[in-house]
């Protein structure tokens, strides 16, 4: 059984995010890696009550930082670019 907040991790905020909520309606998530666009749509749908146009995904390599002698990594994670219909939108992302 999926369970919906399990399948969404965090809403991503940054500049591009920002820009791509104001210019083309879509916003951006850290997902499960399991997770497929289906499940995704689903989740959304579900937590937010907004209907999704369509689900980008884009599996994030952690980088490999260095401090002084020791390298460490970021860690793996999915991104979800999801796009809504016209008109709709999410209460969340408003005001941040």
């Amino acid at each position: 059984m999926i369970i919906e907040y399990d399948v969404i991790r965090r809403p991503i905020q940054s500049e591009k995010s920002n820009l791509q909520k104001e210019q083309a309606n879509q916003l951006t998530f850290e997902v499960a890696p399991h997770a497929n666009r289906v499940e995704i749509k689903n989740a959304i749908e579900k937590i937010f009550n907004a209907k999704v146009k369509s689900v980008n995904t884009l599996n994030i390599k952690g980088k490999i930082k260095r401090r002084g002698r020791i390298l460490g990594k970021r860690r793996d994670f999915k991104k979800a670019i999801v796009r809504l219909m016209p008109g709709q939108r999410i209460d969340f992302f408003e005001g941040v």
